[in-house]
């Protein structure tokens, strides 16, 4: 199992901690162990396919939306983006996901042009525990007092539709897609965007199963022994409140381990007399 050592970007909205990840650039180096000193994608043997983020947003990011796999490698020779949010913490916060209405393209370019565009946006009020499935061509956005886990696959492709005529920390106007985004948009609407789970203690609780990952959280009171199934190459575990140990390894909030495919069956150990939140992902190979 491997730690990292995290990379802390600050951005015009607020900041962002990214724990795994195997983005060019910006890939993890191992923080301990005979290991150190090594880059995600050597230990893992390849671009790791998941990127894994704390996002601390202070003010309102840009509305967005990411392109698929398709589109992705047709314009830029790189995966697409599809994430999930999980709240951590609200402080008044929202988070924006999908159209309320139907919009046609010339509404959509007159609504940005206009700065209306949030008018035809669904914006949610968020707590504690809150999840969002955002796939790609889902038009999106983190309000500002949110903290959030992010898990999305390995890309950094974003085209930013709005962005509220802010400048950036270059003092410059952040550069927009409009344009772009026309052909990477699902124009659907739905009734609900959130994701809807039951909450348990002391036993795993499926939040999200797509192609893109499987995650699930841990409310523990007491040791779990996770199984990673056979169809999986790795499992990643995300701290979001408490402390403890997965394996042999020290986690606390803020923190993730991975464990890879040697590591079949992995014990999450709570603190003594503590309890310990956590988030797992893996991508199933069926």
């Amino acid at each position: 199992m491997y730690k990292f050592k995290p990379i802390l970007k600050t951005l015009v909205w607020g900041t962002e901690k990214w724990v795994i990840s195997g983005v060019p650039g910006n890939e993890s180096i191992v923080a301990e162990g005979p290991d150190s000193g090594k880059t995600l994608n050597e230990v893992f043997g390849g671009e790791f396919p998941l990127l894994i983020k704390f996002i601390d947003a202070h003010d309102d990011l840009s509305i967005q939306v990411h392109p698929n796999d398709d589109l992705a490698m047709k314009r830029h020779n790189c995966k697409g983006k599809t994430e999930m949010w999980y709240v951590i913490k609200s402080e008044g916060g929202h988070l924006v996901s999908g159209f309320s209405k139907e919009v046609s393209k010339e509404e959509y370019k007159a609504k940005v042009a206009d700065g209306s565009i949030t008018d035809v946006l669904q914006s949610y009020p968020i707590a504690e525990g809150d999840v969002f499935y955002i796939p790609s061509g889902r038009i999106h956005a983190i309000g500002g007092g949110s903290y959030i886990a992010e898990i999305q696959q390995t890309s950094n492709i974003t085209y930013r539709i709005f962005d509220y005529n802010r400048k950036g920390l270059d003092g410059k106007p952040r550069e927009l897609h409009t344009e772009q985004a026309l052909d990477a948009i699902d124009w659907s609407v739905l009734p609900d965007y959130r994701t809807h789970y039951q909450k348990k203690t002391d036993d795993e609780c499926l939040l999200v199963d797509c192609p893109y990952f499987t995650t699930s959280t841990f409310e523990l009171t007491k040791p779990f022994t996770k199984e990673l199934p056979s169809t999986a190459d790795f499992l990643v575990i995300i701290c979001m409140e408490g402390k403890g140990r997965i394996g042999n390894l020290e986690i606390e909030a803020g923190e993730a381990v991975l464990a890879t495919a040697k590591d079949r069956n992995i014990s999450f150990i709570p603190s003594d007399g503590g309890k310990m939140k956590l988030m797992t992902s893996y991508i199933s190979k069926q």
